[in-house]
């Protein structure tokens, strides 16, 4: 039983060009025999726990993720009894409600400020870069910094609504250069609390509040990277809420992480051990959640520009390790860089895109898009 179990992963990594125990970089080197039948039985959950546990290694896991997902080798595996019943979980229930609205806060933003000052450009801006004329990662995120300013077409006085704010990057940014007044609301205490330091006397307030609390009338309102949060049973609820906090001739730009299909749950990996209850949106989502409420003006595949932002993300993070393990072990670099480069992976496979989706209300006048700028 144990060699059909191999000899049917090795058939199955061969259609993406993989072999086990090969000499090139995408190549997998199994350790424990045990992986294939695992891998087999539970599937990507199984890819990634026994990759954590050290049952197999591969020198480019981004290659190797690119490939098994060019591939489509996931349609080759059993959906197990635990991915059906999350996905009926996930139909039936709010897996992203009001009490659980601050889970990931904890699981994921609040690991550690020092892991994310060390991974990230010096703005901790924690979101896909633009690197059209950057050849850094601080340079290609003070480029999307900008674009999203200029479609926004931001000018003094205005008043700016930053949903999912981070660490404040964007809203520190905004209003130095721009001279915007800023309000960013976050769900994570970590993110809450160095926002605040790094927004000191700026015309910004930082509030730890979720989303669906949110107050007040502002002219321009942005999420870059939060989206990805808010679940499909809330989509529409959150374009309400943009609505009503947005003024009748304000512009909103919602910079998210998209799928090509439209599916319900993400994958269980990374739910289970990076973002809980994450799930990114299809466009054919967004656009139905907007129905009625707003016009779209202008969308904005970036989404190649995530493989360079993620691999700069794991050579700093890979760099800055011996001094961060002495608050991580050994298992946390592993799923990190599983994480990171299995992201990168997926990008280059055009597995998921970026959107910088810009909207208005319906019937007002048209905003500078990227025609005008």
């Amino acid at each position: 039983m144990k060699f059909k179990h191999k000899t049917f992963v090795q058939e199955l990594l061969l259609k993406a060009d993989v072999q086990i125990d090969g000499t090139r970089p995408w190549d997998i080197q199994v350790v424990d025999d045990a992986f294939y039948q695992r891998v087999i039985a539970q599937g990507t959950l199984a890819l990634g726990e026994s990759y954590v546990d050290g049952w197999w290694d591969c020198e480019a896991l981004d290659e190797f993720f690119y490939r098994a997902l060019r591939a489509d080798l996931r349609s080759h595996l059993k959906v197990n009894a635990r991915s059906i019943i999350h996905l009926m979980t996930a139909r039936i229930a709010n897996l992203q409600s009001r009490s659980r609205a601050f889970t990931v806060g904890k699981v994921h933003y609040d690991i550690g400020n020092d892991l994310y000052q060390n991974m990230l450009d010096s703005r901790m801006i924690y979101s896909c870069g633009y690197w059209e004329n950057a050849d850094n990662l601080d340079d290609a995120q003070e480029a999307k910094l900008e674009l999203v300013c200029q479609k926004l077409a931001l000018k003094p006085g205005l008043k700016i609504l930053d949903i999912g704010c981070g660490w404040g990057g964007f809203a520190a940014y905004a209003a130095e250069k721009y001279h915007v007044d800023v309000v960013g609301v976050t769900i994570s205490e970590a993110q809450y609390s160095l926002a605040q330091k790094r927004c000191e006397g700026l015309p910004v307030e930082i509030k730890l509040q979720d989303y669906r609390d949110l107050t007040g009338t502002f002219d321009r309102v942005v999420s870059i990277g939060m989206f990805e949060h808010v679940g499909f049973k809330n989509y529409r609820t959150f374009m309400q809420v943009v609505s009503k906090c947005m003024d009748e001739d304000g512009i909103c730009l919602l910079h998210t992480i998209s799928d090509n299909n439209s599916r319900y749950v993400g994958d269980p990996w990374t739910i289970k051990y990076i973002f809980p209850n994450s799930k990114t949106p299809s466009l054919a989502q967004l656009s139905k959640a907007l129905e009625g409420l707003f016009m779209i003006e202008d969308v904005h595949n970036i989404g190649p520009h995530y493989i360079p932002t993620c691999l700069a993300w794991y050579q700093n993070f890979q760099n800055a390790w011996p001094k961060l393990k002495t608050n991580y072990d050994e298992r946390f670099f592993r799923m990190w860089r599983y994480y990171l480069l299995a992201a990168a992976g997926n990008f280059r496979a055009r597995n998921s895109q970026v959107l910088q989706v810009v909207m208005t209300k319906i019937g007002r006048s048209q905003p500078n898009t990227r025609s005008s700028l």
